[in-house]
């Protein structure tokens, strides 16, 4: 696992919080969409990652 993926996809998920709350003070759902998006985006590579880990040690018990 790479800490520096683990560390973007953290910026990311803190990133598409503030644009989720600053859509939901604005009521601009564009923004509020957006930062969902964000939210989701870091999901997936932090579920990426995981799996990465996962095969790595599967691979160094063998």
């Amino acid at each position: 696992m790479s800490v520096e993926d683990r560390a973007n996809a953290t910026g990311k998920n803190i990133e598409g919080k503030a644009q989720e709350a600053l859509g939901n003070l604005t009521g601009d759902p564009e923004d509020k969409a957006e930062g969902k998006a964000k939210q989701a985006e870091a999901e997936v590579r932090h579920t990426g990652e995981d799996l990465k880990d996962k095969a790595k040690d599967l691979i160094d018990r063998a």
